[in-house]
């Protein structure tokens, strides 16, 4: 019995033991699996996180380069306007400078024009004018009637010859020219008759009439000089005339 008893014990020690035996290889077995299963999460995880990181960094990049573009068109842009609007400003003042210089060029042009005139009456009038003291005396070489001949002389700043003593009408060397001629000198009543006056509006201080002249006739409203003596005479007829300009 005892023998008995003590196989039956060891019997089912042994199988315990098996028991045991199987239950350490199937945890084992298990516990190797889980700790695969594990570290192949691990790795799956650290992928994942990697993928994202590395996404999030190339959108960054991408970003950044966006921005970048954008900041440089829009200084492009903003450099390319203004250098436009520069080249409109400078445009603009080149026509305004243009204008001017036609402008100026006209206005000389035409103050050339003016000099050349002024300059062809100096020649053909230079031989002419003659100097007596302070004033300049002009003499016609041809005819016009007396009120031609006043706009004639006003049209050069003179008038007609005005003679305010008897220095003037005899010593004067240039009326000692006309003792043949008769020439209109500024003197007039047309405005009001018997009174007569100067072109200036100045009244006579001194008188050198012929005789019998003034005649009172009221068709004779202009007088001229004949012989160093002065004549009443009809305005309308044609003699040849003397221009006074003071030098002074």
């Amino acid at each position: 019995r005892a023998d008995k008893l003590n196989k039956a014990t060891f019997s089912v020690i042994m199988s315990d033991y098996k028991r045991l035996e199987i239950s350490e290889v199937i945890y084992e077995s298990v516990s190797r699996t889980e700790f695969q299963d594990t570290d192949r999460g691990t790795v799956e995880m650290i992928n994942y996180r990697a993928a994202v990181v590395c996404l999030v960094l190339l959108c960054v990049l991408l970003l950044t380069a966006v921005i970048v573009l954008c900041v440089h068109i829009h200084t492009n842009n903003t450099n390319c306007t203004e250098e436009r609007n520069e080249l409109l400003t400078r445009n603009t003042n080149l026509t305004e400078e243009r204008e001017q210089l036609l402008t100026t060029i006209t206005n000389l042009m035409k103050q050339i024009e003016q000099l050349n005139e002024e300059n062809n009456d100096l020649v053909e009038e230079n031989e002419v004018w003659k100097c007596y003291k302070s004033s300049l005396y002009y003499l016609s070489s041809e005819r016009k009637s007396w009120t031609e001949s006043k706009r004639y002389c006003t049209e050069r700043g003179t008038n007609l010859i005005i003679i305010n003593n008897r220095e003037e009408q005899v010593r004067n060397g240039l009326l000692m020219v006309l003792v043949n001629n008769r020439v209109w000198i500024g003197l007039t009543d047309s405005d009001v008759e018997g009174r007569w006056k100067w072109v200036d509006g100045s009244i006579p201080t001194s008188w050198f009439w012929m005789p019998a002249e003034p005649n009172g006739s009221r068709r004779e409203n202009c007088a001229l000089t004949i012989a160093a003596k002065w004549a009443d005479h009809p305005c309308t007829e044609e003699f040849n005339w003397m221009c006074e300009r003071n030098t002074v």
